[in-house]
This record gives structure tokens, sequence and C-alpha cells, in this order.
């Protein structure tokens, strides 16, 4: 498995027009994309039991190879299990055990698919202002005119810079 690292986000991307993000999300996009289509079954038993015990380690040989105290180590596979563990444990005991931690936020479709819905609500919310102020004023807009013009705001949100697709007003 490869480790993919993400370079849109920090100051970098602040400075980033709104072609050259296009571009670093679609490249990051590709990327991911192996790993959105693999399915991955996470132990029953946490991934730090199952790899200690996969590698015939005890909890107090885990212990010593850490420096932790034997309780550590049950409470951290606990912790794993309920989703309160943190990076770092998950990091340190990989480490421990000769394995590398990954994490990773898969979006569940493509980056472009997200941002497109984010541009559709937010032109939908905005005509539906429009419209509303429109038909009160006896001046509403037609089924294939409300069309063109939903198309019309995706496209303007679409070409600007993504971060205004998200800001709530």
């Amino acid at each position: 498995m490869r480790i993919y690292t993400c370079h849109m986000a920090g100051e970098g991307a602040k400075n980033m027009s709104p072609g050259q993000a296009i571009l670093a999300r679609k490249n990051l996009d590709r990327r991911l994309a192996t790993l959105r289509d693999e399915a991955v079954a996470v132990p029953p038993r946490g991934w730090l039991k199952g790899i200690r015990e996969a590698l015939g380690l005890s909890t107090r040989q885990l212990a010593t190879r850490m420096g932790a105290a034997y309780s550590r180590i049950t409470a951290m596979e606990k912790a794993e299990v309920t989703g309160a563990i943190t990076i770092k444990s998950m990091r340190e005991a990989a480490e421990a055990m000769g394995c590398t931690f990954v994490y990773a936020i898969v979006p569940t479709t493509s980056l472009d698919d997200i941002v497109r819905q984010q541009a559709t609500h937010k032109a939908e919310v905005s005509l539906g202002r429009l419209h509303h102020t429109m038909r009160l004023e006896n001046q509403a807009m037609e089924g294939g005119d409300l069309a063109i013009e939903r198309q019309r705001i995706i496209a303007e949100l679409l070409a600007g810079s993504s971060r205004r697709l998200w800001d709530d007003k």
C-alpha cells in the first residue's frame, strides 16, 4: 500500500489559483481512488490486538517494546475498539511491532463530485431565495429558465474559489 500526503491543505492552498486548486484536487482524487475502491476490513477486536496476536506478541512483550506498563497495552486495545485511542498511541504501538500506522480520510465519492454536490446545494439555496423574491413581485421564472439559471450559478461557483462553496452565507 502506498502512503499519500495531501498537499492542498495549509497555507499553500490559500495562495492557489482556482485552476491550480482544481488540478491539485484531481491529482489527490486520482491517488485516493485506489483507497476508495479497496475494502479494508477492520479486525473485530481492533488492529492493535489483531496484529499483536498475528505476530505472536503477548501484551507484556509489546509493553516492554514500547517501554510502557502492561496495563497501558490492554487499555490501548480497548480504546481502539471504542474509538478513543490517539493517533500518537497507534503510531507508537505500530512502530513497536515493526509496522507503519496509516491514517487516511477517504472520500466516499470523487472529490470533484463532492465539490459539485456542494455547488449544486448552494445554487439551489440561492436560486430558492431569488425565485421566492421574484414570485412575490409577480416575476417568477419558468421551469426552463430556472434550470438555465441553476446551471449558470453552479458553473459560476465551480469557476471561483472552492472556499466560497463552504461558506454558510
